[in-house]
């Protein structure tokens, strides 16, 4: 799935806006952390389950594309004084830090509006019709809005400095991390048209590798360091953050991830072609060390 990497950066700039000399800051605020590198896991999983789906690489790519942008824009916002306050993102100083709180702020509202007219560009809109690009976009708006992303932002902000259940926990990172993982793998499903079984198939193997993700995130920010990560280690314990390792300890978090990955890779029996580089992702993303 790697071999995705260098065809999304290159699409990814394309899509960027050109503007005159009165937005240049705006427009490097944003290219700054689009083209900032990273996994790219989103994208990727768009990519993969259009292709599993009978879809192409070509008609998903605005989708993938339109989905990495709504990611970095929340990035950006996660990092800023008023959210997680973080110095280092992707190894690299916070968008805040180089262009400013205010810039940073517009920067990642800039990308999150650029999404949305990716998805219904004149691209994505001949390559997959209309039909495609509307359902497309309301799924994001959905797993972006109140009742994903961004409310389960706001159960992690409300959650600083208490103990909370696991319950709590698991409901909050459905919605921050899951959820955009989640529109990830079934945007690649509607751009190929897939059926319903397979849309179901496709969200049990996100929502299962989306909570495997975010409890290795947990397991990471107190195992690694911050050279390996690209950000700083320790934020959790420093904002008094209750995590999967605070509430349940390092061994059963990591038996955790064995059991959700092995259920990930089990929910692919549905397709008949070959899901190995789905399963092999599964597997990539509990062992990774950044």
């Amino acid at each position: 799935m790697n071999d995705y990497t260098k065809t999304i950066e290159s699409e990814l700039v394309s899509y960027l806006p050109m503007g005159d000399e009165y937005i240049k800051t705006l427009i490097s605020s944003m290219n700054y952390s689009l083209t900032a590198g990273g996994k790219r896991v989103r994208p990727m999983l768009a990519i993969e389950f259009a292709k599993l789906c009978g879809g192409s690489e070509q008609a998903v790519m605005p989708f993938a594309c339109a989905i990495e942008m709504i990611h970095t824009y929340s990035l950006i916002h996660d990092d800023l004084p008023c959210m997680d306050n973080d110095d280092l993102r992707r190894g690299k100083p916070t968008n805040h830090k180089v262009f400013g709180e205010a810039a940073a702020l517009l920067g990642g509202s800039g990308l999150l509006t650029l999404a949305f007219k990716t998805v219904l560009s004149e691209k994505a809109v001949f390559l997959n019709g209309y039909e495609k690009c509307v359902k497309a976009g309301r799924l994001f708006a959905e797993c972006a809005g109140v009742n994903g992303m961004l409310g389960g932002q706001i159960i992690d902000l409300e959650s600083e400095e208490k103990e909370i259940s696991v319950e709590r926990l698991r409901v909050m990172d459905d919605k921050k991390t899951g959820a955009l993982i989640k529109a990830s793998c079934l945007a690649g499903c509607i751009s190929a048209g897939a059926d319903e079984e397979k849309m179901k198939a496709a969200e049990s193997y996100a929502e299962n590798i989306g909570i495997a993700f975010q409890i290795v995130d947990d397991i990471l920010d107190v195992i690694s360091d911050t050279a390996t990560l690209g950000k700083t280690v320790g934020s959790d314990v420093q904002n008094n953050k209750s995590t999967y390792v605070s509430i349940l300890g390092l061994d059963e978090c990591r038996r955790l991830t064995n059991i959700l990955t092995e259920a990930a890779i089990n929910s692919l029996s549905v397709f008949k072609e070959n899901t190995d580089a789905l399963s092999e992702f599964a597997v990539y993303l509990r062992d990774r060390t950044k």
